[in-house]
């Protein structure tokens, strides 16, 4: 097999990869992109798209059930299988328009599994390839917990629940993370019975505990039920139901089983030892401040490296890593980290939280609004959750903020982007908030630090 010469090679057609071989193939680089399995990445094909799309339903018949309060009393009718049918047809947009933008581009696309022969070498198709330049953005999948019987039963994952025609009517999801909290609650606004459990004591543990405790209270306003601090042992299935034993002793019983315990880098097929490239511990590929790995001319980018799971940090990465071989090198957490949940309420969060400030030894400030304070708040009976702002005792800039409550996903880029530009709390206490919108809390919340 005669080894092909690129100037660039993409392993994986993520939110990061696909942006840098266009790019590249537009400057009239031969550029050559493998990917073994759908277009897009799980952004497109698991993640973003399909789950965001499959919680416009569900919140919205969520909200119409909880328009009680307003003297609104609704009929709420779901109908699963237009719901999941509308989830996949918004996939297939997504997904189908990036084929065609690859080719138009010039791009080399290989349908293939890809694997290190060499060093900055690739080989797969049956076609072996030689880059100045590769891109690792094989992204993660789904971690499989060790469950006793787990492979023998057809459990589902963020990559095969929006293949379903109809919801379980008893869902048993393993994990209180994004993925299991976001499925979770969307499937039982929608008709299912829904339990979730969890290893530890509060949802989203990494978050600040008032912050996930009102993502409890709102899940089981829901009628969503909880065992926390339990771990499923085992499980076996009939051949129509699950029943899942847990650590207790006490068993669970439901129609369908999803396993959202946490996700593990996509790299074990690469054999990456083949061109240098060191892998940590945990299979993720080791990236400098750069993203460069351990051998020159090969980058990682995304969650395969370590970075947060986001589709707009990979594709942050990407300007990074474009930045950096056109001379201008950008480092990975040269941007504020902003993010959210998109359950109802959305949790999101910008820059540092108090605590994670003093542990960078900085003397630090902190205030919370609750929304019950916000005037939009109790205009729409929508007053579950609060605003909180953190900022540098010493000069008064602002360093960081948690939201949690209606549309907040909106709202923190408003404090990201005040972050980004060094601003102060007198800076947002200036600011003029149009009334009566939940915008107008955020220079009220800077007005509790005077």
């Amino acid at each position: 097999m005669a080894i092909e010469e690129a100037d660039l090679i993409v392993i994986g057609s993520g939110q990061g990869g696909v942006p840098l071989a266009v790019d590249f193939a537009r400057a009239g680089k031969r550029v050559v992109l493998f990917e073994r399995g759908e277009l897009g990445g799980t952004c497109v094909n698991y993640g973003c798209t399909p789950s965001k799309a499959f919680l416009a339903s569900a919140h919205n018949a969520g909200r119409a059930r909880l328009a009680a309060s307003l003297g609104v009393h609704a009929d709420v009718r779901v109908d699963q299988r237009a719901v999941m049918e509308r989830v996949r047809r918004v996939r297939a947009g997504w997904h189908d328009g990036i084929g065609p933008k690859l080719q138009k581009a010039g791009v080399d696309l290989v349908h293939a599994n890809a694997a290190f022969s060499g060093e900055r070498t690739v080989r797969g198709g049956g076609r072996e390839i030689r880059a100045t330049t590769v891109l690792i953005d094989t992204g993660a999948s789904a971690a499989i917990p060790p469950i006793a019987g787990i492979a023998d039963v057809p459990y589902l994952t963020n990559a095969t629940f929006f293949d379903l025609d109809v919801l379980p009517e008893r869902l048993i999801v393993v994990g209180a993370g994004y993925i299991g909290l976001e499925l979770g609650q969307g499937a039982q606004r929608l008709g299912s019975h829904v339990t979730i459990v969890h290893g530890k004591d509060r949802v989203m543990e990494r978050e600040e505990a008032d912050a996930s405790a009102v993502i409890r209270t709102s899940f089981e306003r829901d009628g969503v039920a909880f065992r926390f601090d339990a771990a499923a042992t085992s499980v076996t299935h009939d051949g129509a139901s699950f029943r899942v034993t847990l650590a207790d002793g006490s068993t669970l019983e439901g129609d369908g089983l999803l396993l959202a315990t946490g996700r593990k880098p996509n790299t074990s097929d690469l054999a990456t030892d083949a061109s240098r490239v060191a892998l940590a511990g945990n299979g993720t590929v080791v990236v400098d401040d750069y993203l460069r790995t351990t051998c020159p001319g090969v980058f990682a980018i995304g969650d395969v490296a370590g970075q947060p799971a986001f589709t707009h940090v990979s594709w942050e990465d990407f300007r990074r890593v474009r930045s950096t071989l056109a001379g201008t090198p950008r480092r990975r957490d040269d941007r504020v980290l902003s993010y959210c949940t998109f359950t109802e309420p959305q949790l999101a969060r910008t820059g540092l939280t108090e605590e994670q400030a003093k542990a960078e030894g900085m003397a630090v400030r902190a205030v919370t609004l609750q929304l019950e304070d916000v005037a939009r708040g109790a205009e729409w009976d929508l007053e579950l959750g609060f605003y909180r702002l953190v900022v540098d005792a010493n000069n008064d800039k602002i360093l960081g903020a948690t939201m949690v409550g209606y549309e907040a996903g909106e709202l923190i880029h408003v404090l990201g982007f005040a972050i980004e530009l060094g601003a102060t709390w007198r800076d947002l206490d200036a600011f003029v908030g149009i009334h009566p919108t939940f915008g107008e809390g955020l220079p009220s919340l800077a007005r509790l630090l005077e």
